[in-house]
């Protein structure tokens, strides 16, 4: 095959290289030196050839290291012997430390780099792709891994990134006509034959030839094995309908509905992992925030990014960002897991969470704000040292000149402004204290700037009960109030623009609030992916948040339906659908035991029977869960467990785990934790343990979330007392 090789490369923090082809009229002979080294097409062949080209890039790279870090030790040797005589100017210096600094970074680079190479080295490639170019006989060979590698850096690769848009073809198409985007356009051809591997440890399991698809015995065997602590990366497994999600650059919000176990989070993690390869001129890591349910949660999906070549991104829950912002108002705020113990501990007593957060209190605050312009003003002169600004002059720039400001932050634009007349008719510069002094006479114009204050008279005026008049340090928000106080700030107060970031993503929409949308609005106006299950909402009944965010993120949100369920086994899925009234999933071909469902007396019964049926060891599962109802009930059967299971010779300190709101990452072993705690987790067994008596609305999706986190085991228990 002739073909003319351009190579683009697009350096990224990795040292990873986009590659390229195309025919041109004037081609030229392609080196043939790997056909002639090895056979290309024979998949255990190669991968002897690409492991010993692995191990010379790491050998390079170690000994490049060694030199690099000599180069270090001697630049900081010459500094301290030469500072002394260092022109007087500092240019030697300067020069001396940036030198340092290049140096510093380019074995930051190396060892990254040294990193990904050992880490291909136990799996180098999973797929293959045979593709004949349009006008052409033979096919080009494409083997496709984690990420790209080369025998030197530039040349063309031995193994291509599953980001590259020419692995687009192994996800995307059958045998016969195909084409993919690349950089200088489509390029068309047909795929001659697929190629699926499993290897590990550097040793090749399996090979074979998939002329249809992602084949799904291949996807069978991967579900079907044992959980891990974390979140598996779906690389090898990536469907057509998955792929078009992760390759998409095109629209600004995505939001994607998808069922419990349809593979949801792992779409939108590895589509940012598409995204940092796609723009990296652009996007860095740096630039994401995930607004994840908890800190157990952030530590799950923790390594996916790494795995999959790129720096980990920032994550934290809504709840913490909330009271992070309202630190200078009140001390402390309740979380929304203290609203759902609270509304299972009194389900009789009405929750105004849910009234606080609409659209009608949203409007509510809207005119309350309107009159707060006059109200919370008591304009009269402000002097200082001889110079006056008239009451009438402080109206005329309040309302008019800086009317677009934020009403909290309009009187510092006023205070600036008289700050510059002062200093141009002294013609001197004000000292950091003069200028704050005048700042604060211009702030005693308004009757109060206490959000706190202002929030509590707005519920009074509007027919609730208002918010205890207490020191700052007493201070603590009901979840209820929490984001319509935060909802005032962004309306009253200028905030610090957060153009740092450049992609949200936002889990578990469903849990989110019409008024946490319009804050999120506000605050971000960034690319969006968005993502929940509305059969998982954590309250008494299902939200779709679908029919009301193109009113607050406008009419270009892509929405995605994903309906199909990969986690659970089809008796799990069709059990819990069941649960929740759900008859439109499509459920993956994948049977395990019957789900189990027992009444006992009480909770020590069925802690002994959970000790019983635990199946946790090398050649049974790895993770195992009992999910409660509450933080009490959870705790009290933790405290059963570790004594049941500890007269049994079980590892209770190694093996058994309390997962609580404040817990930050979970292991290998049996987790006893809530079923809001629980969310987005999976577990190889899992037994669910929850009154009988309550059957309130909100109880009823606990029993749904607890059964759709069972991989392939699940037993729902009901007690009596």
């Amino acid at each position: 095959m002739i073909y003319f090789i351009i190579i683009i490369t697009r350096e990224n923090d990795n040292n990873n290289k986009e590659y390229c082809s195309c025919e041109v009229t004037e081609q030229l002979q392609i080196s043939e030196d790997i056909n002639n080294m090895t056979d290309k097409k024979n998949g255990r062949e190669y991968l002897g050839y690409v492991l010993e080209k692995l191990k010379e890039r790491i050998t390079e790279i170690s000994l490049s290291l060694v030199e690099g870090q000599k180069e270090i030790e001697g630049m900081h040797e010459y500094y301290w012997e030469n500072y002394t005589e260092m022109d007087q100017y500092g240019y030697e210096n300067y020069d001396n430390q940036q030198a340092l600094f290049r140096q510093i970074s380019a074995n930051e680079e190396q060892l990254i780099l040294k990193q990904r190479f050992r880490r291909m080295a136990d799996s180098p490639f999973f797929g293959r792709v045979d593709f004949i170019y349009e006008g052409e006989d033979e096919p080009e060979i494409f083997y496709i891994g984690i990420g790209n590698f080369a025998e030197k850096a530039g040349h063309i690769p031995l193994v291509y990134d599953w980001r590259a848009p020419v692995s687009g073809l192994f996800y995307d198409y059958d045998k016969g006509p195909a084409s993919y985007e690349a950089p200088m356009g489509e390029i068309h051809g047909e795929v001659a034959s697929k190629w699926q591997y499993k290897i590990r440890n550097g040793k090749m399991i399996y090979e074979f030839e998939s002329d249809v698809k992602i084949d799904d015995e291949i996807l069978k065997a991967e579900l079907g094995s044992n959980g891990e602590v974390q979140l598996k990366n779906i690389i090898r497994t990536i469907q057509k309908e998955q792929n078009a999600i992760i390759r998409n650059t095109k629209d600004r919000i995505m939001v994607i509905q998808g069922a419990a176990g349809s593979g949801k989070t792992s779409v939108a993690l590895h589509r940012i992992a598409y995204l940092l390869y796609h723009d990296r001129q652009n996007l860095k890591s740096s630039n994401i925030l995930i607004l994840s349910p908890n800190g157990v949660f952030s530590d799950y999906i923790s390594h996916i990014l790494p795995e999959l070549g790129e720096e980990n991104i920032k994550e934290m829950s809504f709840d913490l960002f909330a009271y992070k912002q309202l630190r200078d108002t009140v001390s402390d705020c309740e979380d929304r897991y203290d609203e759902i113990e609270r509304r299972i501990r009194f389900p009789q007593k009405a929750s105004l969470a849910e009234e606080k957060q609409s659209m009608e209190f949203i409007n509510l605050m809207e005119r309350y704000l309107v009159e707060l312009e006059d109200r919370l003003m008591n304009f009269k002169d402000v002097e200082y040292k001889g110079f006056v600004k008239k009451e009438s002059e402080i109206i005329e720039l309040f309302y008019f000149k800086f009317q677009d400001f934020p009403l909290l932050s309009r009187m510092d634009a006023v205070a600036d402004y008289f700050i510059d007349e002062v200093e141009t008719l002294r013609n001197r510069d004000l000292a950091d204290d003069e200028k704050d002094l005048i700042r604060e006479k211009f702030m005693k114009l308004y009757v109060t700037g206490d959000l706190y204050v202002i929030y509590s008279q707005f519920l009074k005026e509007n027919g609730y009960k208002g918010l205890p008049r207490v020191s700052y340090e007493k201070r603590k928000l009901k979840y209820e109030d929490v984001y319509p106080v935060l909802y005032l700030k962004y309306r009253l107060q200028s905030q610090q623009g957060r153009s740092n970031i450049k992609h949200l993503v936002v889990d578990e929409m469903q849990d989110y609030s019409r008024l946490q949308y319009e804050i999120l609005q506000r605050i971000f106006s960034c690319k969006m992916t968005i993502l929940g299950d509305r059969a998982q909402t954590m309250d008494d009944k299902q939200q779709d948040v679908l029919k009301f965010l193109p009113k607050i993120f406008g009419r270009d949100i892509h929405k995605i339906i994903m309906n199909k369920s990969y986690r659970n086994t089809i008796e799990i899925a069709s059990y819990a659908n069941q649960l929740a009234g759900i008859e439109d999933m499509e459920l993956f071909e994948r049977h395990g035991a019957p789900v189990e469902e027992k009444i006992f007396a009480d909770v020590s019964h069925a802690a002994e029977k959970i000790a019983e049926t635990l199946k946790l060891g090398e050649e049974e599962y790895e993770t195992a869960a009992v999910v409660l109802r509450t933080e009490k009930e959870a705790e009290h059967m933790w405290l059963l467990l570790k004594e049941i299971l500890g007269e049994k010779g079980f590892d209770v300190k190694e093996r058994l785990s309390y997962l609580d709101r404040n817990s930050t990452s979970f292991k290998k072993g049996l987790t006893v934790t809530t079923f809001y705690l629980a969310k987005g987790l999976e577990f190889d067994q899992v037994f669910a343990v929850f009154p009988q008596k309550d059957q309130t609305p909100l109880v009823r999706q606990a029993r749904y979330i607890a059964a759709t986190r069972a991989l392939h085991e699940l037993h729902m228990y009901e007690v009596e007392k």
